[in-house]
């Protein structure tokens, strides 16, 4: 067990997760067939979806190129050779009666995911990341009590990317998903659209006694939110620690979450990979990869985010923490890098991103792109502080009334609330003099050593100041009159 595992009620939660990412490619995996979302049902299924006899599939050179690039980007190896399979199960929304995907040899093999829960760093190893096809939908409402099928996503090119089980708690979990959802949205292989289908979670659970071998999991399939991740899976951690505390045996299985009820639910008994007779699919020869297409793709791709916060870190002297931050997303990095050009103030900018920026994105479930406030009007407002201006009570009104429209000039906002900072040291003094006067016994109480008492000084002062003196005067000027 981990020194940093959490027990959860005497038990240690194992958990691993596989991620469905769905290729960003015009094209299905193995036809023309368009990917579009949104399509009239079976609109988008050609004959080789549909597996009409006499057809062949045909692999997308772009899905390969896409795992390819993943695959650098997790430091993984990319295998010269991968072999595509038939996974043999029924039911009605697969036409074929199989899957092709890939099982004893995939494209993807190893690699790791860096990620942070708060302030400490994790790091989570992948065992494989695979290429393979979705399958249909099947679709039970407004059908008069009758099912129907839409094949339009039979087909859609699917990596599907799976953990080792290393996480030990929902949050852990959560974050790791997280940050593969930001990486393969930075490398422009998935749209991220988790509403839609582009990126959906299964998460394997388990509990064991400290030290115990790993207890039988159970999956949860197809979440797409990252909220229900984690209600999930404390929901189900706390029920198989009930079921065993019962004396019950946990029982291998696939459930679904309800987030109506924030329950989990047994769906059927969980296959083993026998059960899928896996076997080489003979219409697909073996999957070729040459060292010079892997260094063609290397070269085409974008900067990573792990390079380039370990760049802000050297460059701006961001600490780790703060680098990642601002490399959560290709939108946040290029926000940063924009508004500390402008400014020239590293720490200050991700301060800010990481405060009342994300806080505001965060409460409006809206992504740094579509900010009202911009890189310039951020950059414009920290020059205000920094020049003395304005305080930081001060700037989060500017900033506030920037995010809601009142205002789309910081100095007009500054001038229009009277926010402007007062520096006159003749005025701070005269302000102080009053508080001094007014508050014996805070005087007393810092001559006596208690080191709050000065702070209720500073905010007396800074009160009797309507909050427009320039708090690092104030601090000044104060110690020197109390003899500190």
């Amino acid at each position: 067990m981990s020194k940093n595992s959490k027990l959860v009620r005497g038990y240690e939660v194992v958990i691993g997760l596989e991620n469905h990412v769905q290729l960003s490619t015009a094209s299905k995996i193995f036809s023309g067939s368009s990917t579009a979302f949104g399509a009239e049902p079976n609109t988008q299924a050609s004959a080789v979806d549909l597996a009409l006899p006499g057809t062949l599939p045909v692999l997308n050179r772009g899905a390969v190129e896409r795992a390819i690039r993943f695959g650098l980007s997790v430091g993984a190896k990319v295998a010269p050779l991968s072999i595509f399979a038939r996974k043999n199960y029924f039911y009605p929304d697969l036409p074929k009666g199989y899957q092709i995907s890939q099982y004893e040899i995939p494209v993807v093999q190893g690699g790791q995911i860096e990620f942070f829960v708060g302030d400490e760093k994790k790091v989570v190893k992948l065992t494989r990341a695979h290429l393979e096809e979705d399958a249909g939908k099947s679709l039970h409402e407004d059908y008069h009590g009758q099912s129907g099928i839409d094949l339009n996503r039979a087909g859609t090119p699917l990596l599907e990317i799976v953990s080792e089980p290393e996480m030990r708690s929902g949050a852990e979990a959560v974050e790791y998903a997280k940050t593969l959802h930001a990486l393969v949205m930075w490398l422009g292989i998935c749209d991220g659209n988790m509403q839609e289908g582009s990126f959906r979670c299964d998460v394997n659970v388990s509990v064991r006694k400290p030290g115990e071998p790993f207890g039988t999991r159970r999956e949860i399939k197809n979440l797409n939110s990252f909220r229900y991740l984690v209600d999930a899976v404390n929901y189900e951690v706390n029920w198989q620690i009930d079921q065993i505390e019962d004396g019950l045996e946990i029982q291998q299985a696939t459930v679904l979450y309800n987030p109506d009820t924030g329950e989990t639910r047994s769906m059927r008994t969980k296959e083993d990979a026998a059960d899928y007779r896996y076997f080489p699919d003979p219409d697909l020869p073996p999957l070729m990869i040459s060292a010079d297409w892997v260094e063609r793709v290397r070269g085409e791709m974008p900067e990573l985010p792990t390079v380039m916060a370990t760049r802000f870190q050297e460059a701006d002297g961001l600490p780790a923490y703060d680098a990642t931050m601002m490399t959560q997303s290709l939108a946040m990095a290029r926000f940063y890098e924009a508004a500390r050009a402008l400014c020239g103030a590293p720490k200050l900018v991700a301060n800010w991103l990481m405060g009342e920026v994300s806080r505001r994105l965060n409460s409006e479930e809206r992504g740094i792109e579509s900010a009202p406030v911009t890189p310039a009007l951020l950059a414009t407002l920290i020059q205000r502080i920094q020049d003395g201006s304005i305080n930081n009570n001060s700037a989060k009104q500017v900033f506030e009334a920037l995010w809601t429209g009142e205002g789309s000039d910081v100095d007009a906002i500054i001038a229009a609330k009277d926010l402007k900072q007062s520096n006159d040291t003749g005025e701070i003094e005269r302000i102080l003099d009053e508080v001094l006067a007014a508050n014996a016994k805070s005087v007393e109480e810092f001559r006596a050593g208690k080191e709050k008492a000065f702070n209720a000084l500073v905010g007396q002062a800074m009160k009797a100041a309507k909050g427009k003196a320039n708090p690092a005067t104030v601090n000044e000027l104060l110690k020197k009159k109390l003899g500190a």
